[in-house]
């Protein structure tokens, strides 16, 4: 691990490198490094690329947002370094580096000290931030040129492809399961009509294509070490042009879910009504002008939508084999 971090514009002597953090897509480790008794820590990751196929179009991507966003939050008198992702180039001037020796991409970021990642909102409070954060983070791209950023992984939120993937494999009932699930399917089919409400709309431009991070779990939003401030938005791998609605719809899935994902009790499965209105709140609250009146109406709708896309694409893939 020395000699990867040494191919990175760093200074110092490595006295820590261990991993880091509750991620299971990339290795992410904390790296300490000790320059003339000044220690400085860093995140460095091997990138999973079986994943993330094209690291120069992923790593343009997330240079690009976090480096518009360093230039507003210094305009704004904030502190870049602790408010957005900073990342570290590599000695050959790549945003990442690839070692030939183990066929591995690794990248690194300035480690954000003073501050944690939520795996579940303890209080409504701790929920309300994280919607700040992500309504902050769409308002501060919401004039990025989203068409100049690449899709890291295609038909991400394309609802009218992840509902063609689901009637093949209903069709193709690869494992005989359809006949255990008729309800399911049938709820899922009767519901075709949700697949293209929204690409629809970008397609026609009721929607303005924008920024959208695509991943805004509570657990992308790092917190002061208060454990309520929130401080800034990571895990940028899966920024790509699309609709806000995306990610205010999947907040929702996941954030006023009463349940784990994976309960299967569901009896504790429910919709939390009281945290879906602290979430507005706090999402439109940093927003501003920024959201439209076509997007204002659809807000309620996408957190139907992102539910139903979640369930499509699990269900085909249970009808699949659990591929």
């Amino acid at each position: 691990m020395e000699k990867i971090i040494k191919n990175f514009l760093v200074d110092g002597e490595v006295v820590l490198c261990e991993r880091h953090g509750a991620g299971h897509i990339n290795e992410t480790y904390k790296v300490d490094l000790n320059n003339d008794g000044k220690v400085k820590s860093y995140i460095l990751q091997r990138v999973n690329t079986q994943l993330f196929t094209d690291m120069d179009k992923l790593m343009s991507n997330i240079s690009g947002v976090t480096n518009f966003l360093r230039e507003k939050i210094i305009k704004e008198g904030g502190n870049p370094d602790r408010e957005t992702l900073t990342v570290i180039k590599a000695k050959d001037d790549k945003d990442y580096y690839f070692d030939k020796e183990t066929g591995s991409s690794y990248r690194m970021f300035l480690f954000i000290e003073d501050a944690l990642a939520l795996q579940k909102a303890e209080k409504p409070e701790q929920f309300k931030s994280s919607a700040q954060a992500f309504g902050k983070f769409a308002n501060m791209l919401a004039d990025y040129d989203a068409s100049t950023l690449y899709e890291t992984i295609k038909f991400f939120h394309d609802t009218t492809v992840r509902f063609e993937n689901f009637k093949k494999a209903v069709a193709f009932n690869y494992q005989n399961r359809a006949e255990k699930i008729k309800e399911e399917i049938k709820f899922a089919l009767d519901r075709e009509e949700y697949a293209s409400r929204i690409v629809n709309k970008i397609k026609d431009g009721r929607i303005p294509l924008k920024v959208t991070h695509n991943d805004t779990k509570l657990n992308n939003v790092l917190f002061d070490k208060d454990g309520v401030s929130a401080i800034a938005v990571i895990d940028l791998d899966t920024v790509m042009p699309g609709s806000i609605l995306y990610d205010f719809g999947d907040s929702i899935r996941f954030g006023c879910n009463t349940g784990a994902e994976d309960e299967v009790d569901l009896t504790k499965v429910t919709f939390s009504m009281e945290l879906f209105d602290t979430y507005v709140d706090g999402y439109l609250s940093e927003m501003g002008a920024s959201i439209t009146k076509e997007e204002l109406s659809e807000l309620a709708f996408s957190a139907i939508l992102l539910t139903y896309e979640c369930g499509i694409r699990f269900l085909g893939d249970y009808l699949s084999g659990d591929t």
